[in-house]
């Protein structure tokens, strides 16, 4: 019996949207909610992407009604949503008519998240949205700062995913001081940039609301879980010492169709997972 809800990143159990890696699957979103329900997932994590925005059922009108619909006759729900958008607009950009136009998506993100009964947004700072030098912290944390009165009202967090280091990453959750700031821990990620995940976790784990499953190697790219440098039995290990209760959210590698090798990941990885019980 696993306890902590056990959940995909949308698009990654049906074929690839316009040939991208990850992507919102305009127009047959709906087919992977069934999917998710016969392999037994309790949770998608949607996808908001920057392109075709106002078409995403998240922010289209109706959208919101559309996605309980298939929530309720599948079973799988829709408990976080990976706001992609902030990586092509990030928040913290010089552009102040991309700045204004982002937190006015953000705030409307909030209100629809709170209808969906959406607990966290996440919000990548990496690559291109990479909080990559105190000039881009400052204006990150002041934006942010001016939407934290929305998180509050509407219940919802701001999950944040990093590239930072453990001491800059602790130092920016200090500056922004709320607790609707939380942390998307993506353990591919970590290991990738060569952090050390008992670090990590012994400094902000408790903060930690949404974890992303991938691995990959040092410096490099996603690989099938176990064979990058993701170092799994001491995450886990942690995990259960610090008690995480949020959900697995599965970003694994893909392949062009995502079904199979997805099972062939969640088969290696359960004992991991049943390990936290």
């Amino acid at each position: 019996m696993i306890k902590n809800k056990i959940g995909v990143m949308q698009g990654r159990l049906l074929p690839k949207y316009q040939d991208r890696y990850q992507a919102h699957p305009l127009d047959y979103w709906q087919k992977e909610f069934e999917i998710a329900k016969e392999i037994g997932l309790d949770c998608i994590e949607f996808i908001l992407d920057y392109n075709d925005a106002e078409k995403n059922p998240l922010l289209k009108a109706g959208g919101i009604k559309k996605i309980l619909e298939v929530c309720n006759s599948t079973g799988v729900s829709v408990n976080t949503i990976c706001a992609d958008y902030f990586m092509e607009a990030p928040l913290h950009t010089k552009d102040d008519f991309v700045v204004n136009k982002s937190k006015e998506t953000l705030i409307n993100l909030l209100k629809k998240s709170s209808e969906l009964g959406v607990t966290d947004i996440v919000i990548p700072c990496v690559d291109q949205s990479s909080l990559n030098n105190k000039e881009t912290v400052y204006r990150f944390v002041d934006q942010i700062h001016t939407i934290l009165p929305y998180a509050e009202q509407h219940n919802v967090n701001l999950s944040l995913e990093t590239d930072l280091a453990p001491l800059p990453f602790t130092d920016l959750l200090k500056k922004l001081d709320s607790n609707r700031i939380k942390v998307n821990y993506d353990i591919g990620n970590s290991a990738s940039l060569g952090y050390d995940p008992v670090e990590e976790l012994n400094s902000y784990g408790k903060q930690i609301s949404d974890i992303h499953i991938k691995d990959r190697t040092f410096g490099g790219g996603p690989v099938l879980l176990g064979s990058g440098d993701a170092d799994f039995e001491v995450f886990f290990k942690k995990l259960k010492e610090i008690q995480y209760k949020g959900p697995f959210i599965f970003q694994a590698y893909r392949d062009e169709e995502g079904v199979e090798i997805f099972k062939k990941q969640f088969y290696w990885i359960t004992p991991y997972l049943k390990s936290l019980n």
